[in-house]
């Protein structure tokens, strides 16, 4: 008789990788949902727009013209060609048609970046709050992920001296975003020459900087760290599309590098996905040579909503708040809640839990702190309208009040 398992053994290496919060949030929500419950859903990092048209018809049209065949892995030359103009034209990025990869998503650029750059053991410092896809990629490349907390105190910010004290010669990534996922912070240019100060003198690590949500940007400018002198030559900046011109679901991203990691991206890109969809890429370059009145016009939207987030939320007994820059979250400190009790004698003993009470009392779909490194916090997108914001947070508020 056979008794070998009749189910195939997952790898290791799958096994140990934790699920994405944000997204297993999100089902959890919409299975809640499909049982009847009203649920509003503050989870998911996308904009709650549609596409601009003229990029929907500069789509369309490539369709037309026959643009539905396979395209080179790092991408269209004539979207290529945009994104060194963009990386000039706005961040002061000077950058070869040939140091450009464009990637199926932002999160793909990073994958590959982490993949070709990192072998196991080697360290990669995370700026923690961090996007919660970073440490799952690095612990899947084998690095060792170092966090480095950053607190509410100091807006979800790492300061000179933190990165100072872990850096060294051994340190072979730094991986930020800026405006960031999930606390909105956005680095100053004075905050990022005195980072840049730090890390160029150690020019084996690589900065990864995360650019997703540059144009959902609440301050007067936005900076790259790449165009910084000290470390332009070990900088890699990663950008695309789903965040600032509300195009999410066609998947695309981008990176800038120095040409071996941009040929090292694109080998690896070649093994797994090949280039990204043709018709999109047409419509990409199409948005980044347009004007950008209608992310302008999603930008002052965001900022209205912000401020009556941090308004509605300030007001609740024991949720703390700061003012974030960009992006379109709230990151409130709720370690006032930690270690009380529901109604029902179930212990809230951390933002896992707190998040899991709140969907499940309040019906309204937030992630925990614990998934970007930060056990105290919660993240609460506002990539919604304000109805369903300002009843949101009536619930959250009525929820945290019950507690024990």
């Amino acid at each position: 008789m056979n008794n070998q398992p009749t189910t195939p053994k997952i790898s290791r290496r799958v096994s140990e990788m934790a699920e994405s919060a944000t997204l297993k949030m999100t089902q959890d929500a919409r299975e809640l949902r499909e049982q009847g419950h009203q649920v509003i859903s503050l989870s998911v990092g996308e904009p709650d727009f549609d596409t601009p048209a003229h990029i929907r018809e500069a789509a369309k049209q490539a369709l037309d013209e026959g643009y539905t065949r396979y395209t080179p892995v790092p991408g269209l030359k004539e979207l290529r060609e945009a994104i060194v103009r963009k990386f000039k034209r706005d961040n002061q990025l000077d950058y070869s048609v040939e140091q450009i990869v464009v990637s199926n998503g932002a999160k793909q650029s990073i994958a590959n970046l982490v993949l070709a750059l990192v072998d196991p053991g080697e360290d990669v410092i995370l700026f923690t709050p961090y996007w919660v896809s970073y440490r799952a990629i690095v612990e899947l490349a084998g690095g060792k992920p170092i966090e480095l907390k950053a607190s509410i105190e100091h807006d979800f910010k790492v300061t000179p001296d933190q990165l100072e004290s872990v850096i060294n010669h051994q340190t072979a990534m730094i991986i930020f975003s800026s405006p960031c996922n999930p606390t909105g912070s956005v680095y100053t240019k004075d905050e990022l020459e005195q980072l840049a100060n730090i890390i160029g003198k150690y020019p084996q690590a690589v900065v990864v900087s995360d650019e997703i949500y540059e144009h959902i940007n609440f301050q007067d400018a936005h900076y790259s760290i790449g165009c910084l002198p000290q470390v332009k030559d070990q900088t890699v900046t990663v950008n695309g599309f789903s965040k600032g011109f509300a195009m999410t679901g066609w998947r695309l991203g981008y990176m800038g590098a120095p040409k071996d990691v941009a040929k090292a991206c694109a080998k690896i890109q070649g093994q797994f996905t090949s280039g990204a969809t043709s018709f999109g890429q047409r419509a990409a370059a199409v948005a980044l040579d347009a004007d950008l009145a209608p992310t302008r016009e999603m930008t002052e939207a965001f900022r209205k909503r912000r401020d009556m987030m941090i308004e509605l939320l300030g007001a609740i007994d024991g949720v703390e708040v700061n003012v974030p820059q960009g992006a379109f979250y709230i990151f409130p400190d709720i370690s006032a809640f930690l270690n009380k009790k529901t109604a029902a004698g179930e212990q809230i003993s951390n933002a896992d839990d707190l998040a899991t009470y709140l969907l499940h009392d309040a019906h309204v779909a937030i992630v925990s702190g614990s998934a970007f490194g930060s056990d105290d916090c919660i993240r609460i997108s506002y990539a919604a309208s304000e109805e369903n914001l300002r009843e949101a947070v009536r619930r959250i508020s009525a929820s945290l009040k019950a507690l024990i």
